[in-house]
């Protein structure tokens, strides 16, 4: 059999190995590198561009010939300080907002003045309900203070689904009328719009 060019097998190609390597590394940490890089700012999007740096700079050290003998460490500290990195750009490129942009944020907590507000609302709402009838306080009480929805209500005065609707509308409109707030009140939240 003749022997040349035609017939020999090609010669095996290292850069295959290499990216069989990186994918079976991708395919067996790519999801932990992300991780890390979600745990740290919880956005799906950064955490990407964190795991595809990371694996980008691991590519980039094996082309350039370094010796990395636990790539998964190495994957999870760069991926680490690259979501670490990203908070001091961040600060870098937002800097500090002046006092007066940040008077416009409110907190989740209510002002001293909205909660004595709301206290004094709810006082109110307590004392005008001791002037509606009997059927209407409880209906308002079972449904508003209890939070039974109408079903469980309906089971519990014995009466139909539709029923506790109407009797509901019917209660939630006189406690208005004595709060003077018709189309103001809001049961449902205990504000007043």
């Amino acid at each position: 059999m003749p022997t040349g060019p035609a017939n020999r097998s090609p010669a095996p190609d290292p850069g295959a190995a290499r990216r069989a390597a990186f994918e079976e590394l991708h395919a067996r940490h790519g999801r932990e590198v992300w991780a890390i890089a979600y745990a740290r700012w919880t956005d799906r999007d950064l955490a990407l561009d964190v795991t595809q740096e990371a694996f980008l700079r691991l590519w980039k050290a094996w082309e350039a010939g370094e010796d990395i003998q636990n790539p998964r460490a190495w994957l999870l500290r760069v991926a680490r300080n690259l979501a670490e990195d990203h908070a001091k750009s961040a600060f870098r490129r937002n800097g500090t907002q002046p006092p007066e942009l940040l008077n416009g944020v409110r907190s989740g907590q209510a002002t001293p003045a909205e909660a004595l507000e709301r206290e004094e609302l709810f006082a109110r709402i307590r004392s005008e309900l001791d002037g509606l009838a009997p059927a209407d306080r409880d209906i308002l009480t079972l449904r508003y203070a209890l939070d039974y929805d109408a079903t469980q209500i309906a089971e519990l005065l014995n009466v139909a689904v539709t029923a506790v609707h109407m009797r509901l509308s019917r209660a939630r409109q006189r406690l208005a009328d004595r709060l003077g707030t018709r189309d103001e009140f809001t049961p449902g939240n205990g504000t007043i719009r």
